[in-house]
């Protein structure tokens, strides 16, 4: 079997862009194409969107919700359809997984835990279209007062490379959910599920214009995007420094805002907490997705008594891991999505070994092609190494020591992210004292990277503001009206 006919996966979506329920050419005739990590085949070319494409689909969102039928729609009939949508995806998951680590080079088990996760999402939400609801408030005099929770109208979703069906799911569901209409830009390094999601909603009947999907780069499709009078919210997630420059573009206009952005995750282990089972926490943290996670454990906080302990315990680990094919269902990590960030993450290693740090890696042997490092383990960190403060966003952790709750806490708080952490004790008084005093918006104990649709995902500080999930997710694509 040829590498060609290995990689080949059946696609419902046309290799154009999806706007206004067309599949459309780009204006320009541009093209991008995307390969899969693991070989660095050509596994599609895609239209690719810029100025005058956003244009043309943002027009079609508009159009959609300002005279279509979906926001007028009956809150019942919306979720029916969003109902269907994710039954849709959960009779492809097969396909679409596969689909899924062809583009980004995750193992194939767990692009399968994000296609559950992605139909969820929908299911989730799908139940919400029913129940936003306002109020009626007892003011002074024969008035009736009341609130209305109406949808903020064409929503401008921006998507990363490492999860790109899901972060799709858990921005487009909440959107539709309440009415709104949607222009999505997947990652231009990752844009196939997001069309397959485009041809799965319009097979199930959502109304044209709905929503409108612009495969392109952030320079020219999400920059225009995010411009654009038309759109009356950007929900982006990426990196920190992008979401700097799209904080600047929208201030100064009515747009409204959600940034999920970067993370440098402190685990911290206790000596009383239960080691093998903070060791398999640990490794999930930071190895699972290649450690490609905004919310990663890449730094690993242990409590100096148990430290040496820990260490092997964690060698022992990353020994017994598969690195390799990520379509191979026993392969524990997949490739690295693009030469560019394997580039950076062995920029930010060699800064390691040569800051002073000790380093481990198993000696496992890497595949002859594609994007491929080692899980890496550093010892002997200082809080003043790169390692330490930078996002490398790869299956690189660094190790520290701490003594008392006092200083773990100081170690772990001492970053300019904060989205997320995890705690490992059998104290369930420390935990609560911890959790209150990390500055981190999700806060993990005795277990690490579990998430849920019906709770919400966010951080602060340089970690971005806003939450994605539950209803706090829900009413971040809403209104209220008062009457």
């Amino acid at each position: 079997m040829t590498a060609t006919t290995r990689t080949a996966v059946e696609r419902l979506a046309p290799d154009r862009l999806f706007i206004g329920g067309e599949w459309v050419d780009a204006r320009s005739g541009a093209r991008l194409a995307t390969y899969h990590p693991a070989t660095g085949e050509l596994v599609a070319e895609v239209a690719e969107a810029r100025e005058e494409d956003v244009d043309a689909a943002v027009a079609a969102a508009r159009a959609a919700f300002d005279a279509g039928p979906w926001p007028r729609l009956d809150a019942a009939d919306r979720a029916e359809l969003l109902w269907k949508l994710a039954d849709a995806i959960a009779a492809d998951a097969d396909r679409l997984a596969r689909l899924e680590v062809l583009d980004t080079g995750k193992p194939i088990r767990e692009a399968q835990i994000d296609l559950r996760e992605t139909v969820d999402a929908f299911r989730y939400y799908a139940g919400w279209a029913t129940k936003l609801h306002g109020q009626t408030i007892p003011v002074r005099g024969a008035v009736l007062n009341y609130t209305l929770r109406e949808p903020v109208g064409v929503v401008g979703a921006i998507i990363p490379w490492n999860f790109p069906l899901l972060m799709a799911a858990w921005k487009v569901a909440p959107a539709l959910a309440c009415g709104n209409a949607v222009v999505l830009k997947p990652a231009e390094q990752t844009p196939l599920t997001a069309l397959e999601l485009a041809a799965l909603a319009a097979r199930v009947g959502l109304p044209p214009g709905v929503l409108n999907v612009v495969p392109g780069y952030g320079e020219t499709a999400g920059a225009a995007l995010v411009r654009h009078p038309g759109v009356d919210k950007i929900a982006f997630t990426g990196s920190t420094a992008v979401g700097r420059q799209i904080g600047q573009l929208v201030a100064g206009t009515d747009k409204a805002l959600t940034l999920e952005l970067g993370g440098k995750a402190a685990n911290i282990i206790f000596e009383d907490a239960a080691l093998d089972q903070a060791v398999e926490g640990i490794v999930n943290g930071i190895y699972f997705n290649q450690g490609e996670v905004c919310c990663a454990g890449s730094r690993l906080l242990v409590q100096e008594s148990v430290v040496d302990v820990v260490i092997e315990k964690l060698k022992d680990r990353l020994a017994t891991l598969r690195v390799g094919d990520p379509l191979d269902k026993n392969t524990d990590v997949g490739a690295i999505n693009s030469r560019a960030q394997l580039e950076k993450i062995e920029e930010l290693v060699a800064s390691g070994v040569a800051e002073g740090a000790e380093i481990y890696q198993p000696a496992c042997q890497l595949p002859e092609r594609g994007y491929f490092f080692r899980p890496t383990l550093f010892t002997n960190v200082a809080q003043s190494h790169r390692i330490a403060r930078e996002e490398i966003f790869g299956p690189v952790l660094s190790v520290l020591t701490f003594r008392t709750p006092d200083e773990a806490i100081e170690k772990a708080n001492n970053t300019e992210y904060g989205l997320s952490a995890g705690i490992w004790t059998e104290k369930g008084s420390r935990i609560l004292e911890m959790a209150r005093r990390l500055r981190a918006g999700v806060v993990w104990a005795n277990t690490y990277n579990k998430f849920d649709p019906t709770s919400p995902f966010g951080g602060y500080k340089e970690s971005g503001f806003g939450r994605e999930g539950g209803l706090h997710g829900l009413l971040a694509y809403v209104r209220l009206e008062d009457r």
